[in-house]
């Protein structure tokens, strides 16, 4: 067992990947030597809310277009809302989404790792030796959505931003388990100690009094 899993472990959360998908983000033949990946996660679902929103709308762009258009100019004048409308709909709900979907982060034990662009890829690698400190901040609505921004400060006293991170908690704890974690102390259990001669004379002579009594006898 691991120090990160002894680590997990002693704060009662099971060791498990957070939003797993596949070979998403880092291949396995960019693995170094003793490598492994521990997270592979996107941001959260929430950015897709908005492009979801300019779906909706599209669609009903698209209906009353085509409805309004005057039977003269039909159906080319149909064919002309449909294009504009399309575009729309790529640019607003499809566009975003293939960002989103590009935008991956990667943990392993060695380093972090962040792709991001959907024609035009932009890449991070963070070795984990020169991070100094990790943290985190979610607003009231990112709580209420289970996600948040994870601050990485490194050696170079500068900051990398993950933005809409998922289970923010949870990754900060994997993170800085791979950082700073240590063997958890084993304490052992105080012994209780031990009644001398003269206790246990003295608690021999309260249970025959005891009895004594129960049976009716007087001392």
């Amino acid at each position: 067992m691991t120090q990160l899993d002894r680590s997990l472990r002693s704060t009662g959360r099971p060791a498990r990947p957070v939003c797993q998908h596949g070979e998403m983000g880092l291949s396995a033949r960019l693995l170094g030597r003793d490598e492994r990946v521990v997270l592979r996660l996107r941001t959260h679902g929430k950015a897709l809310i908005w492009p979801a929103l300019g779906l909706v709308l599209t669609g009903l762009l698209l209906g009353a277009g085509t409805a309004l258009v005057p039977s003269a100019y039909r159906p080319a004048g149909q064919y002309a809302v449909a294009v504009a409308v399309c575009a729309l709909a790529l640019w607003w709900s499809v566009v975003p989404f293939l960002r989103w979907r590009s935008r991956t982060y990667t943990i392993t034990n060695h380093r972090l790792v962040t792709r991001a662009g959907i024609l035009h890829r932009t890449g991070v690698d963070l070795p984990l030796l020169r991070v100094v400190d990790v943290s985190y901040q979610r607003s009231l609505v990112d709580r209420m959505l289970g996600c948040g921004t994870l601050v990485i400060q490194n050696a170079a006293e500068s900051q990398i931003v993950l933005d809409d991170v998922p289970d923010v908690q949870y990754v900060h704890q994997v993170l800085t388990g791979l950082l700073f974690d240590t063997p958890p102390a084993v304490v052992a259990p105080a012994e209780a100690p031990r009644p001398g001669p003269g206790r246990r004379s003295l608690a021999r002579a309260f249970r025959l009094r005891g009895e004594d009594v129960l049976s009716g006898r007087s001392p």
